[in-house]
């Protein structure tokens, strides 16, 4: 994981080992991320010993001040053609998310992590299945990453689809795994795609189905979670605020 460090020297080049140990110091004085005019480069990916000295906790805060840097326009300025050469040999994702294929929620941009930093699974309405599942069991349980992230947002699409009850093709299948939140959630006021803070709702709703669903089907991910090893978590991204609503 990568964060701006406090008035760091311009186009800085660390690695991430360097900026592990310092940035460490910088968050217990509550300062990372405040820099805005700073631009810090990092040159390579994250090593096993990295990743591994991270609780998902820690994990979980740096993607919440990865999302406080996006929104501030302080993203990290980084060089993807190193990330990639670094990570070429072998990878040490920290987390893994399954998010929805909408194309203004891109996990990793509105989080600013970088190649090799995190496993991503997307699909319309963030739904698990199968072969989610099967990813998400290699990402966590054999790759070891220590997070398990499901993110939704905010005007959703296939969400207003499984509202709707809309029927086309293969979406038709898609949109009944989503259909269940429809039903389950609590609102007071217009049930319909139409009103948005509906949409929203349900979309939350579905975020927290899907956990409940992986928990439900995989023994793998279970038992991992059990050990203390893994942290299964949810959110919520708006579109109009870039803000990332981590949640259970």
């Amino acid at each position: 994981m990568k964060e701006h460090l406090l008035n760091p020297p311009a186009k800085a080049s660390i690695n991430r080992r360097q900026f592990l140990g310092r940035s460490s110091v910088v968050a217990a004085t509550g300062l990372v991320g405040l820099s805005l005019g700073a631009s810090l480069t990092f040159a390579d990916a994250l090593t096993k010993a990295q990743r591994d000295s991270m609780t998902p906790d820690d994990i979980i805060a740096m993607m919440k001040r990865g999302n406080e840097r996006f929104r501030s326009g302080a993203r990290a300025d980084r060089n993807f053609l190193r990330e990639q050469q670094a990570s070429a040999a072998g990878q040490f994702p920290a987390a893994a998310i399954l998010s929805c294929i909408d194309s203004r929620a891109p996990a990793e941009i509105v989080m600013d992590l970088g190649i090799g930093d995190v496993f991503n699974s997307r699909v319309a309405g963030n739904i698990s299945n199968d072969d989610i599942l099967g990813s998400l069991e290699f990402a966590c349980a054999v790759a070891g990453a220590k997070v398990a992230l499901v993110m939704g947002h905010t005007a959703c699409g296939a969400i207003k689809g499984a509202i709707d009850n809309v029927h086309l093709g293969n979406l038709t299948g898609l949109l009944a795994k989503i259909r269940p939140a429809v039903a389950a959630t609590q609102f007071t006021g217009e049930r319909t795609a139409k009103n948005y803070a509906f949409v929203d709702a349900v979309a939350r709703k579905n975020v927290e189905l899907t956990l409940a669903e992986i928990r439900a089907k995989s023994s793998v991910l279970r038992d991992v979670e059990a050990k203390g090893k893994l942290k299964l978590v949810g959110a919520m991204y708006d579109l109009e605020t870039a803000v990332v609503d981590f949640f259970g």
